[in-house]
């Protein structure tokens, strides 16, 4: 990340997207279990789409997942592999190992569909 704490910027076609550190305290809750809890997010804000709270592992029980067969790739950012609760939801979770240059900041951070910020 820059010195400003973003990067980011027009990926072309007017499309933005902006990643920067947070503080804020993230929980992910899937089926009644806190699988994830930080206070170090990194935030993806992108055009069209709600701000994505990007996790490191180390804030991740993935004792708890288990790797999915899913792979997606966006344009913007790369591919994406994806995770899954066991005899679960599936796909609950997703990464980029190796996103594009604009994005870097993320590599290898989780990001969870039911992520939610809580009161302090």
């Amino acid at each position: 990340m820059s010195t400003a704490g973003h990067h980011g910027g027009t990926t072309g076609g007017g499309h933005r997207i902006r990643v920067e550190r947070g503080d804020r305290h993230v929980r992910v809750e899937l089926g009644g279990r806190v699988v994830a809890e930080s206070r170090r997010p990194v935030l993806l804000h992108e055009t069209g789409l709600p701000v994505r709270y990007y996790l490191p592992p180390q804030d991740v029980r993935t004792e708890l997942l288990e790797t999915s067969t899913t792979r997606t790739v966006c344009p913007f950012k790369g591919t994406a592999s994806y995770w899954s609760l066991p005899g679960g939801e599936r796909d609950v979770a997703w990464a980029y190992p190796e996103p594009l240059p604009e994005v870097a900041d993320i590599a290898g951070l989780l990001c969870f569909y039911a992520a939610e910020v809580v009161g302090d």
